[in-house]
């Protein structure tokens, strides 16, 4: 018995990582994207209050909710797979 907790607590580290990386990649690719998007249209004004207001919303955004399918997907396939092992 010990021994899927164990294999399931090493799934949420390993799935835990994974996540802080993508959160870190996606969060700085929007970063750049603001960025280039301020230098393409020559805009104006204080560009940190842009990028800050630009993150915000990405903050807010389903995409970054979408994240959290780190998470949910493996869980779901391996339960899955151990009902369909078991009871089929």
């Amino acid at each position: 018995m010990i021994a899927p907790l164990r294999l399931i607590f090493m799934l949420l580290i390993v799935l835990t990582v994974i996540y802080i990386v993508l959160s870190l990649w996606s969060r700085s690719t929007r970063r750049r994207k603001l960025n280039d998007y301020w230098d393409r249209k020559g805009l104006t004004g204080d560009r940190e209050a842009f990028v800050k207001r630009g993150l915000k919303q990405y903050d807010n955004s389903i995409r970054r909710k979408l994240l959290l399918g780190v998470y949910i997907v493996p869980l779901v396939v391996i339960a899955v797979l151990v009902f369909v092992m078991n009871f089929m």
